[in-house]
């Protein structure tokens, strides 16, 4: 049985730690709100210019002079998995979460006989994939040192992938990352981005309209094409934050009350010992005394 040194110790200890969580949920809430505003705000953009570039889909004459961004290699047996997660831990399953599905995707691409490209983005995915799947990791990318991820660094992912495209490195993309929802509810999300994922949704066929573009739909979608690649990965950037700080706030708002649940357990625990240790020092002191 611990002694009561022992129990302060833990009790004082355990209140240490709550006021850190309780100081890190204050913190999160304070980053959500700013992070939600940012994702709710990208959302029309980049659907925007994914209903765009449908519709010059739709309208160019010959669909085999497509630019490849577009219609692809023509092959599928190379993928590029690129996996978006955070650079900090403490944020409950959000990490775990995007990384489960994309080992999913692994496991599925590999059981086909195709082979396996990884950029992984954010220390704390790589780390989690590199036991498993580190020898297909290619690239990896961390912004620990930047205070909020801007459009540049979106483009230097962008960048990179357009790059190994053109170096015919894989025939299909694919991006990994949490789809925010509300602070409790973060969905893990696989978008393919090359070839762009032509299957229309139901509001993109009402929202569709004959275009008529100048100069040809060639021409735009050649200037068009690399810019949405960075706009979708910069699109997953800001799900991603909000996702983080929601999921953070989350976390530590429940293990704020498991340590309170448990300095309520510990302080009972030191009260019943310290009322022993008491009880038995005064049937010492009246043994004694009997015994005179």
């Amino acid at each position: 049985m611990p002694s009561l040194d022992d129990l302060k110790k833990r009790i004082k200890s355990v209140k240490s730690t709550q006021k850190i969580t309780k100081a890190m949920k204050m913190v999160a809430a304070a980053k959500l709100r700013k992070a939600q505003e940012n994702a709710e705000k990208g959302r029309p953009y980049s659907k925007k210019m994914q209903n765009i570039i449908l519709n010059l889909t739709r309208s160019i004459s010959d669909p085999k002079n497509a630019p490849k961004l577009l219609s692809g290699t023509g092959n599928d047996k190379t993928y590029l998995c690129v996996v978006l997660t955070a650079d900090r831990g403490l944020c409950g399953g959000f990490n775990t979460n995007i990384c489960k599905l994309a080992k999913t995707s692994f496991k599925k691409i590999l059981n086909e006989q195709k082979n396996l490209k990884i950029i992984t983005v954010g220390s704390k995915g790589f780390d989690q994939i590199k036991r498993e799947y580190g020898k297909y990791v290619v690239k990896k990318y961390s912004f620990k040192e930047k205070k909020q991820i801007t459009f540049k660094e979106a483009d230097t992912v962008g960048n990179e992938i357009i790059r190994l495209f053109n170096q015919n490195e894989f025939d299909k993309c694919i991006l990994f990352f949490n789809n925010f929802k509300n602070v409790i509810t973060q969905i893990p999300q696989a978008q393919q981005i090359i070839p762009v994922d032509n299957k229309s949704t139901k509001s993109q066929e009402e929202n569709f309209l004959p275009y008529e573009f100048e100069p040809d739909e060639d021409e735009i979608l050649e200037d068009l094409l690399p810019k949405n690649i960075s706009t979708q990965v910069f699109k997953a950037f800001l799900e991603n934050a909000a996702s983080e700080q929601g999921s953070r706030m989350t976390a530590m708002d429940n293990a704020t009350r498991n340590a309170g649940d448990l300095v309520d357990k510990l302080t009972i625990n030191y009260n019943r010992s310290r009322q022993a240790s008491i009880t038995k020092e005064l049937i010492e002191i009246i043994s004694g005394a009997e015994s005179l």
